[in-house]
């Protein structure tokens, strides 16, 4: 049965805390990926994949031909380099890709895709001597009014290059535009789907490519999770059927590793009545983590820096 709980909202405000700590963000190191794109050794304790790193941009590339070479969406970019153009960041410039994450808070079995994240973890199944791995891509999801569903599904069907059968919503903004919705669109660069498509047990929601990859990473889409074209294909060719598919709204994150709490909060859309409920949840988590190092924490300063910093990892040392 899908979970019906509405999509929770940015975490904002004050959380009350009493005690110090000293609180640091990751900084981006330059260097290359040494695993192919998107993919991570999963580690043996907690839940820290990858680190930031920085390119330099060349005169032709825009943000976002920057962001899909290095596996990252619309919102992540954007927010890792605010103050970069997004059409002409300038030869030479520095951009930062945020190629750092905390794994969601869900089984690491098949895929968990967290809506309020914008982004999908696979957990595929290893042969013998393989290192255990995570691979994780961005992808878009359901503007408001066409949420896309959580609880957990499966994969039933892949289809490569699909055709598309205009929904009735469809035909009638057409209908509304004076214009006529073809009853199917062939497989095609007019094709929204793309050339890939994961169905699911949800009837009339998948996974799919896109013939707009620049929407990658936002809330565009009819409910369906749509990816990077080179990405759905890596991902068509891998994942089985009857895969299991975990949907969650997980818009804090926070787990220890290596000593070091860490946490990860991310920008969703804000809705008034909500905010107390999900500073509430953040803060039920902290306390759980917190019990089991005896620390304490200042949530008045936690809660403003990943308001300044949305998406980004901050580290949070205790003092000794």
């Amino acid at each position: 049965m899908l979970d019906a709980r509405p999509r929770p909202t940015r975490f904002a405000g004050t959380l009350l805390g009493l005690a110090t700590l000293v609180l640091t963000t990751l900084a981006p190191v330059a260097q290359a990926e040494e695993w192919p794109r998107g993919h991570y050794p999963l580690p043996d304790q907690g839940s820290l994949i990858g680190e930031p790193y920085t390119v330099t941009a060349s005169q032709e590339e825009t943000l976002l031909d920057i962001a899909r070479e290095h596996a990252v969406g619309y919102e992540e970019i954007r927010q890792a380099n605010p103050d970069v153009s997004l059409w002409l960041p300038g030869e030479g410039t520095e951009v930062v890709i945020p190629a750092q994450h905390l794994l969601p808070d869900a089984p690491r079995d098949g895929i968990v895709i967290n809506i309020a994240e914008l982004r999908l973890y696979y957990y595929p199944e290893v042969g013998e001597g393989e290192t255990p791995r995570v691979e994780t891509y961005p992808i878009g999801i359901g503007r408001e009014g066409f949420d896309t569903p959580l609880g957990t599904t499966r994969t039933t069907m892949k289809l490569e290059d699909p055709a598309w059968y205009p929904p009735a919503s469809v035909r009638e903004e057409a209908a509304a535009r004076g214009e006529e919705a073809p009853a199917v669109v062939p497989p095609g660069p007019d094709n929204p789907l793309g050339r890939h498509a994961i169905l699911l047990e949800i009837p009339g929601y998948l996974i799919h490519g896109t013939n707009r990859p620049d929407g990658i990473g936002m809330r565009a889409s009819r409910g369906c999770i749509r990816m990077f074209p080179e990405d759905v294909e890596a991902l068509f060719r891998s994942v089985p059927v009857d895969t299991p598919v975990h949907l969650i709204d997980q818009p804090f994150k926070a787990a220890w590793q290596d000593g070091t709490l860490y946490a990860q909060s991310f920008a969703t859309p804000e809705v008034e009545e909500q905010a107390l409920s999900h500073r509430l949840e953040a803060l039920a988590t902290l306390e759980t983590l917190k019990a089991e190092a005896e620390v304490t924490i200042d949530y008045a300063q936690l809660s403003e820096a990943l308001d300044a910093a949305p998406g980004r990892i901050v580290s949070l040392t205790p003092n000794a």
